[in-house]
């Protein structure tokens, strides 16, 4: 356990994805759309029933919640212990979370792993990604399939809104997004009850290109490429997100 609390405190997602502020900020997601995404997604894979699926990276688990939901036997892991405590109150025989790095392995395989709402892209090495997506394709069974939906850097990095602010819950939240190392950075900054608060987001901006390059190391097979949670054509130029089906 000591050397993975070390890691933890490293890397800027453990802190900012366990504060209550992060939450606050992001809370008003959009739940219509991304259930719309999983009744498309379950449906394309044509996923059977009962399937066991995994939700790598989770959060609050509200994509594992409503694919339990849809009669899937669902396991989301999280590496934030706050989002895992909350996603627990859920749980039943067919849904259960567990605080896991998504780098490591589980020992277990299902029919689909999903990691969903850009998930990937935190980590500092090359080898960490690669690690990463080794032990997704290790996690599919002989019949299953992983999913990795991520934002389209190039329509991301065309489209950057570099200054913000949202107030939310009598919160001022000031953003600023900057592209940086190949990074997507966004600062946030706000004040809460007398206290000023510093947080940061960074995460790769990769492109189809690099995905295919990491997955050819990965002994990964791309399968499928679509564009937006209608599971619509890719564009390079147009396209928000950067969904793949691979095995």
């Amino acid at each position: 356990m000591s050397n993975t609390s070390v890691k933890k405190s490293e890397s800027w997602f453990t802190t900012w994805f366990d504060s209550p502020y992060y939450h606050i900020l992001y809370k008003n997601r959009n739940e219509e759309e991304a259930q719309a995404f999983m009744d498309n997604l379950t449906h394309y894979l044509n996923m059977p029933e009962n399937a066991t699926i995994l939700d790598l990276a989770c959060g609050k688990g509200r994509h594992s919640i409503y694919l339990n939901k849809l009669g899937y036997q669902v396991t989301g892991v999280d590496l934030s212990e706050n989002s895992i405590a909350v996603a627990q109150e859920f749980l039943n025989a067919t849904l259960q979370f567990k605080t896991h790095d998504m780098r490591e392995h589980l020992n277990e395989t299902f029919d689909g792993v999903f990691n969903l709402f850009t998930s990937f892209g935190y980590f500092e090495t090359h080898e960490d990604n690669i690690k990463t997506l080794k032990t997704i394709k290790e996690s599919i069974n002989e019949y299953g399939f992983g999913v990795i939906d991520f934002f389209n850097a190039d329509f991301i990095i065309e489209n950057l809104v570099a200054e913000e602010t949202k107030e939310i819950d009598g919160i001022t939240f000031n953003i600023k997004r900057f592209v940086e190392n190949k990074k997507i950075n966004k600062e946030i900054r706000f004040s809460d009850n007398g206290e000023s608060y510093f947080f940061t987001e960074k995460v790769s901006a990769f492109t189809l290109a690099d995905f295919e390059k990491m997955m050819e190391e990965a002994g990964i097979y791309l399968l499928e490429i679509f564009g937006d949670y209608k599971l619509r054509k890719y564009y390079k130029s147009e396209s928000e997100r950067l969904i793949m089906i691979f095995k």
